[in-house]
């Protein structure tokens, strides 16, 4: 049986977690103060996610840059594909906070939103 130590961020909280596990199997899980750390042990277990952040260079913007953010967590294993995926992207002014400025990053189904509005030039 292996022993994972983690931090749970399934609440402000931030519990120290100790998962055990057996295999790719969730045993048991201690350290957290509200039932969402079970869930969080299992799922970083099962299949870590993570959000993934970023920015793209605009063209026509009042700002030269705009931020970005997958919709849902993609898998930890794809967060390199994802940079790779918007090097060198470009979006339209105006961008609006919701905006999908690349539908399927990387592959994992998950769409790169924008998360700052920018006006186009007047």
């Amino acid at each position: 049986m292996m022993e994972l130590n983690m931090v749970c961020v399934a609440c402000p909280m931030g519990c120290q977690l100790t998962a055990q596990i057996e295999g790719d199997e969730l045993i048991n899980v201690t350290g957290q103060n509200c039932g969402r750390g079970v869930a969080y042990a299992r799922a970083e277990v099962a299949n870590p996610a993570r959000g993934f952040h970023s920015t793209l260079r605009v063209l026509g913007g009042d700002l030269p840059m705009v931020s970005v953010k997958t919709a849902q967590p993609v898998p930890k294993h794809s967060l390199m594909d994802c940079a790779a995926a918007t090097r060198g992207i470009t979006a339209n002014a105006p961008i609006a906070v919701g905006d999908v400025l690349l539908r399927d990053i990387a592959g994992t189904g998950v769409d790169l939103v924008a998360t700052t509005r920018v006006a186009a030039h007047g």
